[in-house]
């Protein structure tokens, strides 16, 4: 093979080889622009103060599936049979301004991106324990302004759908912006069982429908909060 054939074959073995080449480096610089995605914190507040709570049982409930099968979502349940009844008298003007239950449980909340609300329904309505934590919460500054909320409901009767509107109303003032789809009023104490004696969810169907609403939840946060969407 003459030396000018053999160069020729060079020049286009190297010619084809350049866009492969190039293929990859705008692979690589493609993946060092892409940013892993933040992580949502989900502070998560069950109505009920029973130990055996079935409302508290969807919260463990709700931690599980987001270990196990939601990326990019953290669920962490905050306490609240420590808070005092409501009282501005209890409010101080110093730099500390709140009882110290109030001030961590405040803290918590104000370190969320979204949150999840658990509870029962009593007399038409919500829990006395959790519209206390609400009235906390919303005491100046409102620390759930603007953020993300799902609701679900573990009661007889209707499931809880009287409480969980009147908590949609309370939301309205305190500029919380709850998903409208799925929801989740669950007829505890009607056949087929769906709660153990500890008060843990064992029906699979409402596992299932637990976890649309809780990617529900995630991907409205992500709408309302783009910067969420990449770490910064």
């Amino acid at each position: 093979m003459s030396r000018e054939k053999k160069n020729r074959e060079m020049e286009i073995a190297t010619t084809s080889a350049i866009p492969e080449e190039e293929e990859e480096d705008e692979k690589k610089k493609k993946k060092k622009k892409a940013k892993p995605r933040s992580m949502i914190k989900v502070i998560a507040i069950c109505g009920s103060l029973r130990k055996t709570s079935m409302n508290r049982g969807l919260i463990r409930s709700a931690i599980e599936i987001c270990e196990e099968g939601i990326d990019g979502m953290k669920i962490e349940e905050v306490e609240i049979h420590l808070l005092p009844f409501i009282n501005p008298d209890l409010e101080m003007e110093s730099e500390v301004k709140f009882p110290p239950a109030v001030e961590a449980f405040r803290r918590r909340v104000h370190g969320a991106d979204a949150f999840l609300f658990a509870f029962p329904e009593y007399n038409y309505s919500l829990p006395a324990p959790l519209k206390n934590a609400i009235d906390w919460a919303s005491r100046p500054p409102n620390v759930m302004a603007g953020k993300t909320a799902a609701m679900v409901s573990a009661a007889g009767g209707s499931g809880g759908n009287r409480s969980q509107a009147h908590l949609r109303q309370i939301g309205v003032f305190l500029d919380l912006h709850f998903i409208n789809k799925p929801e989740m009023f669950i007829k505890a104490h009607q056949p087929p069982k769906k709660f153990d004696s500890h008060g843990n969810l064992v029906d699979a169907h409402i596992k299932e429908n637990l976890k649309s609403l809780l990617l529900s939840l995630q991907s409205f946060t992500l709408r309302l909060h783009p910067k969420l969407l990449s770490s910064s």
